[in-house]
């Protein structure tokens, strides 16, 4: 009776055991399992992103900060002028200079570069609210680059008309340790 006691007991600990082992898998796998149906399911992806900050590289000291929080929902993917978000900039040297602050108007991304637009809705730059000025990223980890659109037309103050969705070439190197900045590809439809 005792040897057939001890094969039932451990019997049913290894069955308890197993199950316990297979419901822990089952768990842990859980979260992979509803991230990887999320990304799968359609309308879950936003259709394209820019977001971070970083400081540009000036040798002259200059404190140059971007920072973007842009987005294109899903159900937007075939018109990147329906972009929500904004994205401010500041450059100052020996304690002169200006910041602006713009809503997004229009967001195009392709693999790792971004061009968003907006109009400016606040600046301490004579002029430059209404504006609408454009900004090139190229997200290169631990190389971010960055242009903008007065690169090549003066002050936001002094540019007319630009359209949605224009920027510059990235020329400007990001300060090293600074850049943050996430692309999220657009993946249009057509």
């Amino acid at each position: 009776m005792k040897r057939r006691t001890k094969i039932v007991v451990l019997g049913s600990a290894l069955l308890l055991t197993a199950g316990a082992a297979a419901s822990a898998a089952t768990a842990s796998d859980e979260p992979r399992q509803r991230a990887a149906a999320a990304s799968d399911a359609p309308g879950q992806r936003e259709a394209a992103a820019l977001t971070g900050t970083a400081k540009l590289y000036r040798s002259a000291g200059d404190d140059i900060t971007f920072s973007f929080d842009a987005h294109l929902a899903a159900k937007d993917t075939a018109d990147p002028t329906k972009a929500t978000g904004s994205f401010e900039w500041s450059h100052y040297l020996n304690g002169e200079g200006a910041r602006a602050k713009a809503k997004v108007d229009c967001l195009l991304t392709g693999g790792k570069v971004a061009v968003v637009s907006g109009v400016i809705t606040s600046s301490d730059l004579p002029g430059a609210k209404g504006k609408r000025v454009g900004i090139t990223v190229h997200d290169v980890a631990g190389r971010d680059r960055l242009g903008y659109s007065w690169a090549s037309t003066g002050s936001p103050v002094e540019t007319k008309e630009l359209p949605k969705c224009v920027g510059s070439a990235p020329f400007e190197k990001v300060k090293k340790g600074t850049g943050d900045f996430t692309v999220v590809p657009w993946r249009p439809d057509f």
